[in-house]
């Protein structure tokens, strides 16, 4: 009866081990988590426009030296070999592809590009104020107000969650869009969890 007891204390205490051990773990997965319950994805969409502090790489089919990874300037432009710059910001991949395409042919047969964006680091907006963790959060697919709140932790103790609001810029001037976070996560005012724009300001007061 004694060996009995012991063997099941031994495989409780395993068991709990285990646990522990996936808890531990679990926060390091936390931003794996939550991309993959929003259906969010690191593969930026076919129309996904090309702003600044962007990377690129720009692969011409045969010409390794040709070839490479380039960041988007400020100005909106990359630096290419033959090409010197080109303008990128604004624009698809496939765009540019076809825009580099023809720049080449000058001094390619039938030049074959294609460009991937390898870091969105264009899309951002930012979460500020009585949250977990300040800072900016990257816009990789439709990210809304709620969804960039959980990638921040969430609101903090004392936080006034029925006064937050995102400020956006909007044809040169700044607005300031109402948040009431008990309330939208209660299932009202689902209009006002917006989709988040680049440069957009979740504020928690």
């Amino acid at each position: 009866m004694t060996r009995v007891v012991f063997l099941v204390f031994a495989t409780l205490l395993s068991a709990s081990a285990q646990n522990l051990s996936y808890s531990g773990t679990a926060g390091s997965s936390a931003t794996t988590t939550l991309s993959s319950a929003y259906g969010v994805s690191s593969t930026p969409a076919p129309d996904y426009i090309i702003g600044a502090e962007d990377v690129l790489q720009v692969n011409v089919w045969k010409e390794p030296d040709i070839s490479s990874s380039v960041p988007v300037r400020p100005d909106g432009k990359i630096s290419l070999p033959l090409l010197n710059d080109v303008q990128a910001a604004g624009l698809t991949p496939m765009q540019l592809a076809a825009d580099i395409s023809a720049r080449l042919r000058e001094f390619l047969q039938e030049p074959r590009v294609t460009v991937i964006v390898t870091a969105m680091n264009s899309r951002r907006a930012y979460v500020m104020g009585k949250v977990t963790r300040q800072g900016a959060v990257l816009l990789i697919s439709n990210l809304t107000v709620l969804q960039a709140l959980s990638a921040a932790g969430g609101p903090i103790q004392f936080a006034n969650t029925h006064k937050m609001y995102v400020l956006r810029t909007a044809g040169g001037k700044q607005v300031k869009l109402p948040f009431d976070y008990p309330e939208v996560i209660k299932g009202k005012n689902p209009e006002q969890n917006i989709m988040l724009r680049p440069g957009d300001t979740v504020v928690v007061p």
